[in-house]
């Protein structure tokens, strides 16, 4: 048997290409995109994955220029173009030519069906979300420690408000156990601010760098999102790059595009508090300087006041010269009016007097006129007579006497005896 040939690198790469080139292309290949990028020459480089495998993935500015959606990880879609091999490394890649959708992902629609569903039940009402303070006095960090985004993010804190104070609480941030100790990490911190702590945070970021869907996926878990809808203090995530949406950006108060950018809303620069500070030390000098020439004019005034005390006093006699005029005049008046009412009453009081007798002689005349009629006397001279029986009780009635019994009867010029005789 002769020696078998030993190929040169490149000339082996470029036989596969060949024989892959004869045996599969053209290819059509359906599968979930994952880890896409667009290079600024326009070049888009993703994989396309399966349960049980992976595929690198070219597609040229050109053909990606004919694309009429914007691919997303996790979205699932329908390739076609051709194998190749990249011979500068050996790589099989497949060089996409088009692309459609082919239905979305299975992680993205377990994503959309869990956003679905805590949006109805209200976890990202925009009502409850609550505002970033103006002036946080410490700020509370979740993310993992050797993360680029904990890097980026005490950078801007230490640049915009060295003052401040950071408490970090680490955690996973990639991986099965790393939406567990998310949820721990935030309620460590909860429990500083309930339990009124020195340093409790007052507001919190919760932080990561890009990645692809799957690099993400703890931060699109339930209980996490239940635990950062319930954080006592305003809460900001900072989750990926300002494409990437997780279900934590929409429970968050807060979402910002980047880590860097998180910080950054949390920490006012601190040269916008110097010169905040300026400003109020300058209005501060302007009150005080205006209240002091207020002081000082009044203060003049009085000294003027105090220099010519005679001028006063001319001022205060005049005052009181005129009062007492005034007072003189008015009790003169009223001695006169007083002096005139009198006189008149005593030309009246005669006419009213003589007027008042006559009234009540007339009253008394007339009286007497009614009681004259009244007289049981000019009753008798009529030829009346007052009957009585002889214990004098007068007889009214016919039925108070009997027969036999003696009455008397008064008449006009005396009495006389009667005896009954009948009764009618």
């Amino acid at each position: 048997m002769g020696e078998s040939r030993a190929w040169a690198v490149g000339a082996l790469c470029r036989a596969i290409a060949d024989a892959l080139q004869t045996r599969f292309n053209p290819v059509a290949v359906t599968g979930e995109i994952s880890g896409f990028s667009r290079a600024a020459s326009g070049h888009c480089y993703f994989s396309l994955k399966d349960a049980d495998g992976q595929l690198r993935c070219a597609m040229f500015r050109r053909a990606a220029g004919l694309l009429d959606f914007q691919p997303r990880d996790g979205e699932r879609v329908e390739v076609r173009g051709r194998l190749a091999v990249y011979e500068p490394r050996g790589d099989l890649q497949l060089v996409v030519e088009a692309m459609s959708r082919a239905g979305q992902g299975a992680l993205f629609e377990q994503f959309l069906r869990l956003k679905a569903r805590l949006e109805e039940e209200g976890l990202f009402e925009t009502s409850r979300k609550r505002p970033v303070p103006v002036a946080a006095r410490s700020i509370g960090v979740v993310t993992s420690p050797g993360a680029a985004a904990l890097h980026d993010v005490v950078t801007a804190l230490r640049r915009r408000a060295p003052h401040v104070p950071v408490v970090i609480a680490p955690s996973q941030v990639q991986g099965q156990a790393a939406s567990g100790e998310l949820v721990r990490a935030l309620e460590s911190l909860y429990a500083r601010v309930e339990a009124r702590a020195p340093g409790a945070p007052d507001v919190i970021l919760l932080v990561r760098g890009g990645g692809s869907i799957e690099d993400l996926w703890a931060f699109n878990d339930e209980r996490l999102a239940r635990t950062i809808v319930r954080s006592p203090v305003p809460l900001i995530s900072g989750v990926g790059h300002e494409t990437d949406f997780t279900i934590a950006d929409f429970c968050a108060d807060v979402r910002a595009p980047t880590p860097t950018a998180a910080a950054e809303i949390a920490a006012q620069p601190l040269q916008a508090w110097l010169r905040a500070v300026e400003l109020m030390e300058g209005r501060l000098i302007d009150a005080v300087s205006r209240r002091l020439d207020v002081q000082a004019q009044r203060l003049d005034r009085a000294a003027h006041r105090l220099g010519r005390p005679s001028a006063l006093l001319v001022r205060q006699q005049v005052g009181l010269q005129h009062q007492g005029a005034r007072l003189r005049e008015a009790a003169s008046r009223a001695i006169s009016f007083e002096r005139t009412r009198q006189d008149d009453m005593a030309r009246r009081l005669p006419a009213a007097g003589a007027l008042a007798v006559d009234r009540h002689r007339a009253r008394l005349a007339q009286s007497q006129r009614g009681l004259a009629l009244l007289d049981p006397a000019l009753v008798l001279q009529r030829g009346y007579a007052w009957l009585a029986d002889s214990a004098g009780k007068p007889v009214t009635q016919a039925a108070s006497v009997r027969p036999g019994q003696p009455v008397v009867a008064t008449l006009a010029d005396g009495e006389v005896d009667l005896t009954v005789k009948a009764r009618r």
